[in-house]
């Protein structure tokens, strides 16, 4: 296909542009448009590679999905091979070290060194040719490493252009891969939320996800790079290591923003002292810091051993782990109900903290580590995050120590503590009752596809619930014009629009209320199912497991079981009749006969329809998706061999490919708004 120079022009200027700005986020922390305005960008780029896919290149902005899984990872020989760093455990061997220099370099040679933080992640070496990536292996022992290109490829980070056009031929970069403290704490509460094992910390959370097999699943990993040396290089490195790291910026290679050149040992003392007094401010780990001798011609006349370089050492932080008695364990309700055991400690210094707790993540990881009231423990505390508990010192356990034991009750609400089996987390079934859990609750309560409050935001809530005139969902609908109109950036005329939303909000429809109550496991389709099913909250409120699967289809003994609980809980029984007694209602309609409730569904247009949407629609995702349900229809995330339809917009990109690969229809939205229109 003939591509138009325009288009061609087009497309080299988007690339272009995306990645400069990828070079002001990343490299420079200075970012010159915003997300939606980047996102842009990206979207106009990948329309033009789907209608010319002969645009795409290896190192275009939009190559970094992942590729499919591999069988295996292949050696790389490094061609400069990678060897460790000798390591200072304590001032006098700093002091020995930079002794040591200064006896074996000229007089008149100052004493410069490059300071930076020694991250805790995994080394890579990523090689350029003609400033286009070609390849990327992990360290392994030195000599050989293993092939993680694709993997490499997914970290946006990562150039796979360096930019300008003054590179060598030949450059190999090397750093160090490791996930930002923030994304950690992120990936770890949504895999509590859904129940699954959590990741032990972020140096393992970035080596696994490095070594993935399959390259789509690193990409869900929010992972990041750090430059901090260079393997072959095709040109002369120069005078200067801190002005070679320099020049890998300028080509968006990214390093750390905490490098530095300091002179002599003062200079290396007051680095790491100002750095290990900010170390917990970081949003990486570090556990110490590197110290290289600036001067490029001191590095080779120096060389190395076997084993580390000459001219560099790493001098290590003293370790963030302690020993210390487990006085009492308690349990501490989280926003979305989970239930987390929290060991209460004899107060013990660790990394220069006072530590008086420590996290114990769920009970399947306290019976795993066996730990016990009375243990004697060894704790670990890395950055501001809650210390944990790493192992339990068993030879000094006391004869009456007993296993913990999950408590039946929620500690801050009274109500049933529910624990599904193969699920990890126990949780308060509390829900909108259960103080812990009060903003979160509300906050779906009031959402777009619940109840929708419109003008009743996050913020909002948050200020109702903190200054106590919110504790139940029915609470809403006694709010006054004068409260509100005295919030934070409220006002009067505000205040009249969130009145009349709120009075609005009354009049709903029974799986929009189903849905608002936030009932573990049910989401918006087995909402609609329950309503259509049973027709009446009475009658859904009455039914047993046995009933809710033979009349629900695809409501299996879990989703049942979620439902039977949730309606059996006094206090959800009393926030429902205060909601109604309030005024929000709906109408009810006949239950459909039992022998036929789970095929009553099949009457809409996409039901037992599996659908997919991409790309830009005319209308917010929520609403086609809403569209959809109301059809019938399974909404998922992925093109699968299961999908049936495709709803595309503009700039629909990968699902669109796979969807054609295997055969999907495809719907605009003119054609689902003629199906809607039909039904």
């Amino acid at each position: 296909m003939t591509i138009p120079s325009p288009t061609r022009q087009r497309a080299a200027t988007l690339a272009a542009a995306i990645r400069h700005h990828n070079q002001c986020y990343y490299v420079l922390a200075a970012p010159e448009i915003s997300d939606a305005d980047y996102d842009q960008l990206l979207r106009e780029l990948h329309t033009l590679e789907a209608a010319y896919p002969e645009l795409i290149t290896p190192d275009s902005p939009t190559q970094r999905v992942g590729a499919a899984p591999s069988a295996e990872f292949l050696a790389v020989t490094h061609q400069v091979p990678m060897i460790s760093l000798d390591n200072a455990m304590d001032d006098d061997a700093l002091a020995a070290f930079v002794a040591k220099l200064t006896t074996a370099l000229p007089p008149e040679l100052p004493l410069l060194f490059t300071a930076e933080p020694k991250l805790d992640g995994l080394a890579v070496s990523i090689r350029y040719e003609h400033g286009v990536l070609v390849q990327a292996a992990t360290r392994g022992d030195g000599s050989v490493g293993e092939d993680v290109t694709h993997n490499v490829r997914t970290i946006s980070s990562v150039p796979l252009r360096l930019l300008g056009d003054s590179y060598p031929q030949v450059v190999e970069v090397r750093g160090e891969v490791y996930m930002p403290r923030c994304s950690f704490a992120r990936v770890n509460a949504q895999l509590a939320d859904r129940g699954q094992k959590l990741l032990a910390n972020p140096r393992n959370a970035a080596a696994g996800a490095l070594r993935q097999l399959d390259a789509r699943m690193t990409a869900t990993r929010p992972l990041a790079f750090c430059c901090y040396g260079w393997g072959e290089l095709s040109i002369d490195a120069g005078a200067s290591q801190a002005a070679l790291l320099q020049q890998l910026r300028a080509w968006g290679v990214p390093i750390s923003p905490e490098l530095q050149v300091v002179e002599g040992l003062d200079g290396c003392r007051a680095y790491f002292a100002a750095l290990g007094e900010r170390r917990d401010a970081l949003d990486y780990d570090i556990d110490g810091v590197v110290f290289k001798l600036d001067a490029l011609t001191a590095q080779r006349a120096l060389g190395a051993t076997s084993h580390h370089p000459r001219w560099a050492i790493a001098r290590k932080f003293p370790p963030q782990e302690a020993v210390t008695l487990v006085e009492a364990i308690d349990f501490q309700v989280g926003r979305t109900g989970a239930v987390t055991p929290v060991a209460r400690l004899t107060p013990v210094a660790v990394g220069g903290v006072v530590v008086a707790n420590a996290t114990l993540h769920n009970l399947d990881e306290v019976h795993r580590k066996d730990v016990r009231v009375g243990d004697t423990v060894r704790i670990r505390r890395a950055g501001d995050v809650i210390p944990e508990v790493v192992s339990v010192v068993l030879e000094l356990r006391p004869a009456e120590a007993q296993p913990l034991e999950l408590p039946s009750h929620c500690p801050v609400c009274g109500s049933e503590v529910v624990r599904t089996e193969g699920v990890v987390v126990a949780r308060c079934s509390g829900g909108l009752y259960c103080p812990a859990q009060r903003k979160e609750a509300l906050k779906h309560f009031a959402s777009r596809r619940a109840l929708d409050i419109v003008g009743l935001g996050d913020k909002l809530i948050e200020q109702l619930v903190d200054l106590e005139w919110v504790r139940q969902p029915a609470d809403l609908f006694q709010l006054t014009h004068d409260q509100l109109a005295r919030l934070e950036r409220m006002g009067a005329q505000s205040a009249t629009k969130l009145l009349l939303a709120l009075d609005k909000s009354k009049t709903t429809t029974l799986a929009r209320f189903i849905f608002a109550l936030g009932i573990r496991e049910v989401g918006e389709t087995t909402a609609a199912a329950l309503a259509s099913s049973f027709g009446g909250l009475a009658r859904l409120m009455a039914a047993d497991a046995a009933e809710v699967m033979a009349r629900v289809e695809g409501a299996g003994p879990v989703v049942a079981e979620q439902v039977v609980q949730f309606f059996a809980q006094p206090h959800h029984q009393e926030v429902i009749a205060q909601l109604q007694a309030a005024g929000v209602q709906w109408t009810e309609t006949e239950p459909l006969a039992l022998e036929t409730a789970a095929e009553a569904v099949d009457t809409r247009p996409l039901a037992g329809k599996t659908v997919v949407i991409t790309g830009t629609l005319s209308r917010p995702r929520e609403e086609i998706k809403a569209q959809l349900l109301a059809l019938g229809a399974k909404v998922t995330g992925s093109v699968s061999r299961k999908t049936n339809y495709l709803v595309a917009g503009d700039a629909p990109g990968s699902k669109w490919d796979k969807a054609q690969e295997l055969g999907v229809q495809i719907l605009t939205e003119a054609a689902l708004n003629a199906l809607q229109d039909a039904e």
